[in-house]
């Protein structure tokens, strides 16, 4: 069944140093190996759900510099429609420099650069979707127009609430999906539910949970894999359950889809370059 994603998020270039402990504050360390890879939340999002078979629509913003080509190859090489992508002019595309621990945890700074350019106007252009997808690494506005654009088009409407920052009860009331962490569903707390719609919750080691109306309705255990870098675990999660939940694949199965998706994700360094394809995530569900 083919599906259409449209995401509203981040493009940034990631720039990371792997193999070395994780540093305190304050602290240096040495010893990590240095890679640069396409990244930024919306960006990655966008090409786990291509990869998994969805037609995506991104809409976003990169700076004028040498980094934005860069920043975008892997959009372009695998079909992401990126005629909504704007260049502006005198700004830096994003930037997200990465600290990755030899146990593939890691630490995000993120230079956000043109992704605050991204506004209601941009939005505009979006064709009609299954799906909208956003996250909170571009303008709330941009996020608030994208809901606007799901109500017009009859999209299901669902936002990644990461990074964890303050938003309004209304943003939350209008999305049909919610997908948060730990941290992030700490952070909002019983906002997230009290409009009665669906509510991701992933838990790391712990597999993932679903809600709806405030009460539990799915939940799956996580895949066992070789851990190499968690960078991005999420971002494919994102993208995984809004491909399931297009195709119309019911809550437990959705959510062991987007498990698996994001399993994948963990085997291998880089965010972009370690998104699975359709068949890999097929594999992985029919061998467990």
């Amino acid at each position: 069944m083919s599906v259409t994603i449209g995401v509203v998020g981040s493009i940034n270039l990631d720039l990371v140093a792997s193999g070395a402990p994780l540093p305190q504050a304050g602290e240096t360390v040495t010893g990590a190996q240095f890679a640069q890879h396409p990244g930024g939340k919306g960006a990655n999002q966008a090409l786990a759900a291509r990869r998994l078979g969805a037609a995506v629509h991104m809409v976003g913003c990169v700076g004028d510099d040498a980094l934005a080509e860069t920043a975008m190859t892997l959009l372009r090489r695998d079909g992401v429609d990126v005629s909504n992508v704007m260049s502006e002019l005198g700004t830096s595309t994003g930037v997200a420099l990465i600290a990755v621990s030899p146990d593939g945890e890691n630490q995000i700074t993120v230079a956000s650069g043109a992704n605050t350019r991204v506004g209601p106007s941009d939005v505009a252009g979006l064709p009609n979707c299954d799906v909208i997808l956003s996250q909170l690494e571009v303008p709330v506005t941009a996020v608030e127009a994208a809901t606007r654009r799901a109500a017009e088009t009859g999209a299901l409407m669902a936002i990644n609430l990461a990074p964890a920052s303050g938003v309004s009860p209304q943003l939350l009331k209008d999305a049909d999906l919610l997908i948060v962490n730990e941290i992030e569903a700490a952070f909002y707390g019983d906002a997230l539910h009290e409009r009665g719609g669906l509510v991701a919750l992933t838990l790391g080691g712990d597999g993932a949970a679903l809600f709806k109306m405030g009460q539990e309705i799915a939940r799956v255990p996580a895949f066992e894999v070789d851990v190499v870098d968690t960078t991005g675990a999420g971002d494919t999660f994102c993208g995984a359950l809004a491909v399931a939940l297009a195709e119309g694949q019911p809550p437990e199965q959705a959510l062991r889809f987007a498990s698996a998706a994001a399993a994948l994700a963990v085997t291998r360094p880089g965010a972009q370059p370690s998104l699975p394809n359709r068949a890999q995530v097929d594999a992985l569900l029919g061998a467990s």
